[in-house]
């Protein structure tokens, strides 16, 4: 049998990572979301602890079924790889047919700024100290793939153009900027160490508000710095996939969403094999073929992804 190349194995290892990175953030959705809104407490109690794919929560969801943050993310995919670009116009008007099509849940934020680009055409908000959530980081994957390996101003620039679409506000870019750099550090082979002392440890220089090494964060909310530091503290603070995807989810608060953040970030870090198949089987095989086909093109075609900027977007 021949033997692969130093290049094809690190191909082999880079799709891998991008593949297990996308199943990580709609497993780590569909585990958290029937855990959304409820307490650690109450989780405790109801639960004991929650490492099944389940349903319910106060969506009735069935049993591997996913919301937003995995639909938002796959219509973001789509608009890039419709014309190999990261063009405002096209990102909005998939949120805007996504929006359309009556997801099972959509954020008060995202609405807001779908609805401001179809009645001004305009694809982007106005800066808004109010926009602080984490609508725009959770759906943030596939720019953090098709970006990959350019240059950081275009990375950042790409990740403002989709964001602004809906959340416009700095703390929200510097939180949703520092994961696609994060995925794109572990896509490259970094380690939790790495991660640590680079691109976290510029995010806490800007922003010691998201300083996540004190307290341990319970139930947390919809703001970007809340969300993050639950995030972080259950991915730095385990040495599994299944080990960071269950003590996140198990906070409650937003679960679906620090679920699915927690699940990129796992995802790029282990890889496929340490995503256990009882989750896997149990999830929508729609979802998971859509998100495993959108990673490896996103990946692929990342080299001749261009950005298009917006007006006043950026």
């Amino acid at each position: 049998m021949p033997q692969l190349s130093p290049i094809n194995i690190n191909s082999i290892m880079l799709e891998d990572k991008s593949t297990a990175a996308y199943l990580g953030l709609a497993i780590g959705d569909a585990l958290g979301a029937t855990l959304e809104f409820l307490s650690e407490q109450e989780i405790k109690t109801h639960y004991s602890v929650h490492n099944s794919i389940t349903g319910g929560g106060w969506l009735r969801l069935k049993p591997g079924q996913v919301t937003d943050d995995t639909t938002m993310s796959l219509a973001l995919g789509e608009a890039i790889l419709s014309d190999s670009s990261i063009n405002a116009f096209t990102i909005a008007q998939a949120y805007s047919d996504w929006m359309k099509s009556k997801p099972v849940d959509i954020g008060n934020t995202v609405r807001r700024g779908i609805v401001h680009f179809r009645y001004t055409d305009l694809p982007f908000m106005r800066k808004s100290e109010m926009d602080a959530g984490n609508g725009a980081c959770m759906r943030s994957l596939p720019i953090a793939l098709a970006t990959y390996g350019k240059d950081t101003h275009m990375v950042l620039d790409a990740s403002k153009i989709q964001a602004h679409i809906t959340h416009n506000n700095p703390q929200s870019d510097a939180g949703t900027e520092c994961i696609i750099l994060c995925v794109q550090a572990l896509l490259d082979g970094a380690d939790k160490n790495d991660l640590y002392n680079g691109v976290v440890r510029d995010l806490l220089a800007k922003h010691p508000e998201f300083d996540f090494t004190a307290n341990r964060m319970n139930n947390p909310t919809a703001y970007i710095v809340d969300t993050l530091k639950v995030v972080f503290q259950s991915f730095f603070l385990t040495d599994s996939f299944e080990s960071c995807l269950v003590d996140v989810v198990n906070r409650g608060g937003d679960a679906d969403t620090t679920g699915a953040i927690a699940g990129m970030l796992a995802g790029a870090l282990y890889g496929s094999e340490q995503i256990p198949e009882r989750w896997l089987s149990k999830m929508d095989t729609n979802i998971i073929e859509n998100c495993k086909t959108q990673a490896l093109a996103l990946i692929r075609k990342s080299p001749v992804i261009q950005l298009v900027p917006s007006l006043r977007g950026i």
